[in-house]
Formats: structure tokens, C-alpha cells, sequence
């Protein structure tokens, strides 16, 4: 993988570059960036890149007590050219001796103490095919379920053993981490090793939440803030990488706020019919009553974690675009007739600090998903909250 790969970025990809050309490499790393916005993705090409330089030419003790480069040294090789290096291929397949990775894992059986090798053929297949993946997606793709992954003890003994060898080819070593979030206090095995590493390794962290992490850990590390992705970047990668209609890719990227596994998953649904879905929900709310609310509770909690998440988000969009409209103006929103009636509708409904009040809700519920959250208990409980802030201003939603 490449810079050029990578779905935007460009500030950040022009930062690191210059890192290496100037000769200001930190040899710890942390980059920290929301699901969705390519923190992974970039993390991975700049380790491929760093891991494929060529190294610096040998140097030797001259007659006078000097000392002399056998050969010139390396000119500076931009990451758009790096597949240029031999060594680059085997990086780019994840099997280059000097790169090393670890992620969140769980046990195979009973007793065994996993470590992130366990898992390297699994690995290189989820990067390959979702390089924009989270940290569900990769613990579904190995069979997790309901198990919590981890980075063990285990796996930090064997980071220390790893990177106290030699580098075989490049020079630098070089170790991936991802989500050091599930580090628990296991992690202050590697303080030493991050603050005094061997020479020519280099530490790259992948993170979403820098409160989730050591404070010790954290605070020996560079940060490289990874920022979510411009609306124009998704719908772009949506028409070129996905081969997304237009239109389609248009109105995805308004909704996904930047996350490009988002923009994924909601045009992989494309065909669902969220706002009758939503239609439903208010009128149940709203005038229908106990038997309605339970008849559409029991119904959204049979979709699945991802559509639930993705039909909060949906709501969560339109509320956005009828704050938009009450305070710019009908003329200032992109929307299809359909959606720019319905969020023409809420604002009959509520008022924007009522709209605001939801948009919290619906971020705390969508929170609770993720998490695992009873969606009986929650869905319901978010209907009865979603009456009481409007129950004064009540419309029924019709088609």
C-alpha cells in the first residue's frame, strides 16, 4: 500500500514525508484518528514505506580518526516512488522480515495464551480486504462473536523478543500496533522498550480514543492527528474505489460525516428503507401508543447491530438537515425531494433545541449499540425519551 492509496489525507501524508527527508523520524508514533478516517490505512503505508527504504551506506574509522561512508549516502526516495525498492513488495504483502504487527486478539482454545502471530494469515487477508475496517469488523472476521479481544501479556514479551533481534534486510525495524485501547496494564511492559529502543526501530501506534490509552504510553509518544475525511474525499473514493452512483455517492458522504467504513456499509444497504423505517417509529411514538412502540421496538431489534447504528445515524442526518433548513434555508440542503419533505416535517415536530436534545440521544443509543446494548431495552427506552421532548408538538408523519 501507498500513500496514494490512501483515500486523502494529503497534510498529513506531506508531514510524514517530510518527517523522513529531514531526518526527524520519532522513534514512537501514535496515530490517532476516528473510525473511518483512514488512521490505519495510512499507518500501514507509511510502515511499508519506512520499512523499504534502503539503508544508509556502511561507515568506517579513517587513517586520522574520522569517520567515512564506504559509499555516498541514499537520496531522499518520496513515498510515491517506493514501490521502486525490491524490498517493497514483500512489505506491501505483509511478509517482509523487519515489519512486525499487533492487534486485538482472543483465545483459539481453552488454556492457550493467544499472541497476534496466531492470527497473521487472517490479518493479511482483513488488511487486504478491509483496510478501512474497525476493530468489530477485524474481531467478527476472526470468529469472535461475543469475545473480548485483547493485547496480552503474551504478546508483550514477545514485542520485547522481536524487536531486540537485528534487522534482517532494512534499516529500520518496525512494529504496527493497532488499538493500543486494549493494552491494560499489561502495557507497561513495553514503557522501556518505547522510551529506549534498540537503534532503528521505529513504534507505530494506531488509535481511535487517546483516553483509553496508558497515560505512560501515550505520553512517550509523537501524535499524528489523522482528521476525519472532507465530504468531497468520500464521495469521490465512493464513485472511483466503489463504483458508487453518483448521486447515491453524493448523499452517503453527507450522511457518514467522514467515515469512509460508514459510507461502506450504508451504501452496501443502500436498498434499505430507512425513513418509512423512521416514519414508523414517530408515529408509534408520537400517536400510536404502547402497542405500536413495542410492535417497532420488537421489530429494529431484530436488524442487527450495524443497521440499528446505521439507521440512528440515518435520523440523526435528516434532524441535522432540518436545523439546516430552519436556520440557512430550504435552498441550502442537498436533498431529495422525499428527505428535504420529511425534514421539512420535523421541523413542524420539534423545535432545533427539541432537534438537538434527539441528536444527543441518538448519539448516547448509538453508543450503547456499539456496545452491546439490549436493543429491546434501549430502543424502547429511547422511544419514551424521544416522546418527552416533543410530546407537546405532535404531527403525524404521513408519505
Amino acid at each position: 500500500m501507498k500513500f496514494i492509496d490512501v483515500i486523502g489525507q494529503q497534510t498529513v501524508k506531506q508531514h510524514l514525508a517530510e518527517m523522513v527527508e529531514q531526518n526527524r523520524l520519532s522513534h514512537a508514533l501514535i496515530f490517532l484518528g476516528k473510525e473511518g478516517s483512514g488512521a490505519l490505512p495510512l499507518a500501514l503505508a507509511f510502515a511499508q514505506y519506512v520499512v523499504s527504504l534502503p539503508k544508509a551506506a556502511p561507515v568506517v574509522e579513517d587513517l586520522f580518526g574520522g569517520m567515512t561512508a564506504l559509499e555516498p549516502a541514499p537520496s531522499f526516495i518520496h513515498p510515491d516512488n517506493i514501490d521502486q525498492q525490491e524490498s517493497f513488495q514483500r512489505a506491501e504483502q505483509l511478509i517482509h522480515p523487519d515489519l512486525h504487527f499487533t492487534y486485538p486478539v482472543i483465545t483459539k482454545k481453552p488454556g492457550e495464551k493467544p499472541k497476534s502471530s496466531d492470527y497473521i494469515a487472517e490479518w493479511r487477508e482483513f488488511i487486504k480486504s478491509y483496510p478501512y475496517g474497525n476493530v468489530y469488523d477485524w474481531l467478527q472476521f476472526i470468529g469472535a462473536e461475543n469475545k473480548q479481544g485483547n493485547i496480552t501479556a503474551e504478546e508483550c514479551n514477545d514485542i520485547i523478543r522481536q524487536l531486540s533481534l537485528k534487522s534482517f534486510e532494512s534499516e529500520y525495524k518496525v512494529l504496527l500496533l493497532w488499538m493500543p485501547e486494549y493494552l491494560g496494564k499489561e502495557g507497561n511492559k513495553l514503557l522501556k522498550l518505547i522510551e529506549e529502543p534498540p537503534p532503528n526501530t521505529l513504534f507505530i501506534l494506531v488509535a481511535e480514543n487517546d483516553e483509553q490509552i496508558l497515560p505512560t504510553i501515550l505520553s512517550r509518544c509523537q501524535l499524528v492527528k489523522i482528521p476525519m475525511l472532507e465530504n468531497r474525499e468520500v464521495e469521490d473514493a465512493l464513485i472511483n474505489r466503489a463504483k458508487a452512483d453518483p448521486d447515491k455517492a453524493r448523499q452517503i458522504a453527507g450522511i457518514c460525516e467522514g467515515n469512509y467504513r460508514e459510507a461502506l456499509q450504508l451504501m452496501q444497504h443502500a436498498d434499505e428503507d430507512w425513513q418509512s423505517l423512521l416514519r414508523e417509529w414517530l408515529n408509534a411514538t408520537l400517536k400510536g401508543g404502547p402497542i405500536a412502540q413495542i410492535k417497532f421496538t420488537e421489530e429494529v431489534s431484530k436488524l442487527g447491530r450495524e443497521k440499528q447504528k446505521q439507521f440512528l445515524r440515518y435520523f440523526n442526518h435528516l434532524l441535522e438537515q432540518s436545523i439546516r433548513i430552519k436556520v440557512l434555508g430550504v435552498d441550502q440542503v442537498f436533498l431529495g425531494d422525499n428527505e428535504k419533505d420529511f425534514a421539512q416535517r420535523l421541523n413542524k415536530i420539534a423545535s432545533v433545541s427539541q432537534q438537538q436534545s434527539i441528536i444527543e440521544e441518538l448519539d448516547r443509543a448509538s453508543y450503547y449499540v456499539e456496545r452491546n446494548a439490549n436493543a429491546k431495552m434501549l430502543f424502547q427506552a429511547l422511544t419514551i425519551k424521544l416522546y418527552h421532548i416533543i410530546q407537546n408538538k405532535t404531527l403525524i408523519l404521513m408519505n
